[in-house]
C-alpha cells in the first residue's frame, strides 16, 4: 500500500480513510522522519520480512514535503534543467548501502559538483598555505605534498586513515551486524581509542607531523563537519580524509532514498508532523500498542490522534528537533540532546571569477575553484564564530556552470560554507564588484542566488558511549549513530540496524523489543558520557 497523505488530504488520513485490512498477524510500525535513516528503515523492513516470511505494514511520516533529510538539490534560476546539491553531496565505493542502492536503482554516477575546477587551495585567512592542481597526474600530486610536508606524514595519515575505517566497516559483517549496543560495537571494533579522543590528539597519538594535520587534514574536517581537529574526534576526523574516489548521483543523492521509500511500500505521509506519542490501551503484555498524535505541515497546530496503532516506532530524525511529546512509559532511556553545527549554505551564480585581491594575490594570479580553509597564525581552534578563525567560512567552491535564461550566457554556480550568513559586503569583496543590500539586481555581479540553513553535523566531541537503538518496548532511534559517524551511508546503515532488529524480534531469534541489549548491559547502565 502507498499513500502520499497530503493537506487538505491529512483530514481523511485522520478520520482512517484509505487504511488497508491487514492480518492480526502483521506488525503496525510507524517510522518519523524520511531522511536518510528512516527511508533505509522502510526499505530494510520491507526486504527483510519478505525474506524472514512475516508481514509488516509500514507508514512513513515526513513532515516536510519531500523525502531525503539533509540531501538536497536546488535549481538555478527555477530551472529544473539545472541542479546542483545544496546537502549531502558525496560517497564513496566502499559505503555498502549508497552505492549498492544506486546500482540496484539504476541512477547513473557522476563526479561530484566540486570537481568542477581542478585548482584547489587551502587558505587560513592571510595566505595559501598550499595549492594543487588536481588535475595532474598523480605522481606529481604526490610530489607536491612530499616536497611540502615530507613523506612520513602523508604516508601515516594514510595508514591510519586505512585502518580506522577497516576496522569500522566490520560493522556490516554477520559477526557484528545487527547490533542493539552502538556502545559495545564500537568497543568490540576497537574504535573507541579513537572516539575518545580529539583528531588532535589521535594523529599525534599515531605521530602524523603537526603541520600536516593544520593544514591538510584539518581543512579536510572544516569542510566535511564545519569542525577543527581539536573539536571533534579521531573516528570523524579519518571519515574525513576516507574520501578517496568520491562520487554523487546524476540529478541528486535524494533519489536514493526517494526510491528506498516507494520500494518498501510504506505508506508515506508527507506534510505530516508527528508531535506525539503515546502508549495506548489493549495489546500484548510484551508490547503495547502506541498511538500517535499528528498534525499538518512542518509547522503544525491543532493535531489529532491517527486512527491507526502500532506495535514499533522508528524515530528516524534528532529527537531534540523532533517537537514530539513523548507520554509516560514511552521512552524507557533518555534520549540524549547534543549539539549541532549550525551551517549557512550559500549558492549564487555570477559571471564573475573570484577577485585575486580579495586573497591578496596578484591581479593577473588565478585564484582557487575550490577554496579550503584551516587556522591562521593568530587563531585558537574557537576563535571566530563556531572556529571560523581568520578566514570567517570554511569553504569556496565553483560547483559548474549554469546558464542565465536572461542573457542565454553561462555563468559560474558558487557554493559557500559559512558558520554565519554571507554578507554583501563580503560578496563584494569576493567578486571585486559591489553586491547590493538586496542581493541580485540590474547592477549586481550576482544574478541569482538562495541561502540555506542546515543543522548539518553534529559536534562530535571525544566520548567513548553511544545512545543505543532501543529506547523503549518496541521504540527504536536511529540519530545516536550522528555522535558516531555522520554521514549519509551511517544513517542509512542504523536504518537498517533498526529493520534487522525487528524482524529478528518478530521472528523470536532476537531481543529487540525489550529493553536490555542483546549484549548484556541494561539501559541504565549506558547513558551517555562525554569524555
Amino acid at each position: 500500500m502507498r499513500l502520499n497523505f497530503r493537506f487538505p488530504a491529512v483530514a481523511l488520513a485522520l478520520l482512517g480513510l484509505g487504511l488497508a485490512e491487514t492480518p492480526e498477524e502483521t506488525r503496525q510500525i510507524a517510522i518519523i522522519g524520511a531522511g536518510a535513516a528512516g527511508s533505509s528503515a522502510a526499505y530494510f523492513l520491507q526486504q527483510f520480512a519478505a525474506q524472514a516470511g512475516v508481514h509488516v505494514n509500514i507508514t512513513l511520516f515526513e513532515k516536510t514535503d519531500r523525502i531525503g533529510g539533509r540531501t538536497r538539490t536546488i535549481n538555478p534560476f527555477n530551472d529544473p534543467a539545472q541542479r546542483f546539491e545544496q546537502g549531502g553531496s558525496i560517497f564513496v565505493q566502499i559505503n555498502q548501502i549508497m552505492y549498492n542502492a544506486m546500482t540496484e536503482f539504476g541512477l547513473s554516477p557522476k563526479a561530484p559538483d566540486t570537481a568542477a575546477d581542478p585548482l584547489m587551495g587551502i587558505w587560513d585567512g592571510d595566505r595559501f598555505v598550499f595549492t594543487l592542481d588536481q588535475s595532474s597526474p598523480s605522481w606529481w600530486k604526490t610530489l607536491r605534498v612530499v616536497l611540502q610536508y615530507g613523506m612520513t606524514a602523508p604516508q601515516r595519515a594514510q595508514q591510519l586513515t586505512a585502518a580506522t575505517i577497516t576496522k569500522f566497516l566490520r560493522i556490516y559483517e554477520p559477526e557484528f551486524f545487527p547490533f542493539q549496543s552502538l556502545t559495545q560495537r564500537a568497543q568490540d571494533l576497537g574504535l573507541v581509542e579513537a572516539t575518545g579522543v580529539t583528531g588532535e590528539q589521535y594523529l599525534s597519538a599515531n605521530n602524523v607531523g603537526e603541520r600536516y594535520a593544520h593544514d591538510l587534514i584539518q581543512a579536510s574536517t572544516r569542510v566535511n563537519y564545519a569542525s577543527n581537529l581539536a573539536h571533534l574526534h579521531g573516528l570523524t576526523t579519518m571519515v574525513s580524509l576516507g574520501a578517496e574516489g568520491t562520487i554523487a548521483v546524476q540529478g541528486g543523492n535524494w533519489q536514493i532514498f526517494d526510491e528506498m521509500a516507494q520500494r518498501s511500500g510504506a505508506a508515506i505521509a508527507l506534510n505530516i508532523s508527528v508531535v506525539g506519542i503515546e502508549k495506548a490501551s489493549g495489546g500484548s503484555s510484551s508490547r503495547p500498542p502506541y498511538k500517535l498524535q499528528v498534525a499538518a505541515g512542518s509547522t503544525p497546530g491543532n493535531p489529532a490522534t491517527h486512527p491507526a496503532a502500532f506495535d514499533n516506532i522508528i524515530m528516524a530524525n534528532p529527537y531534540q528537533f523532533s517537537g514530539i511529546s513523548a507520554g509516560e512509559g514511552v521512552l524507557q532511556t533518555p534520549i540524549e540532546e547534543i549539539p549541532y553545527v549550525q551551517l549557512h549554505v550559500t549558492i549564487f551564480t555570477s559571471p564573475s571569477r573570484f577577485s585575486p585581491q580579495f586573497f591578496d594575490l596578484p591581479m593577473s594570479a588565478k585564484v582557487p575553484g575550490l577554496v579550503l580553509t584551516t587556522l591562521g597564525q593568530g587563531d585558537t581552534a574557537a576563535s571566530g564564530v563556531d572556529g571560523a578563525g581568520t578566514a570567517g567560512f570554511f569553504s569556496l567552491s565553483i560547483l559548474g556552470k549554469a546558464t542565465n535564461p536572461q542573457t542565454q550566457q553561462q555563468e559560474y554556480a558558487y557554493k559557500i560554507f559559512s558558520p554565519e550568513a554571507v554578507t554583501p559586503e563580503f560578496l563584494s569583496r569576493l567578486l571585486g564588484s559591489t553586491v547590493p543590500s538586496t542581493f541580485t539586481g540590474s547592477n549586481s555581479p550576482i544574478s541569482w542566488y538562495t541561502p540555506h540553513v542546515f543543522n548539518s553535523y553534529p559536534k562530535t566531541y571525544p566520548r567513548v558511549t553511544f545512545q543505543d537503538p532501543i529506547v523503549g518496548e518496541g521504540v527504536y532511534y536511529t540519530s545516536g549513530m550522528e555522535g558516531f559517524i555522520s554521514t549519509m551511508e551511517t544513517n542509512a546503515l542504523m536504518g537498517k540496524n533498526v529493520a534487522r532488529l525487528i524482524v529478528d524480534d518478530m521472528q523470536g531469534t532476537g531481543s529487540g523489543a525489550t529493553a536490555k541489549s542483546r549484549d548484556g548491559l541494561a539501559w541504565e547502565d549506558k547513558q551517555s558520557i562525554l569524555v
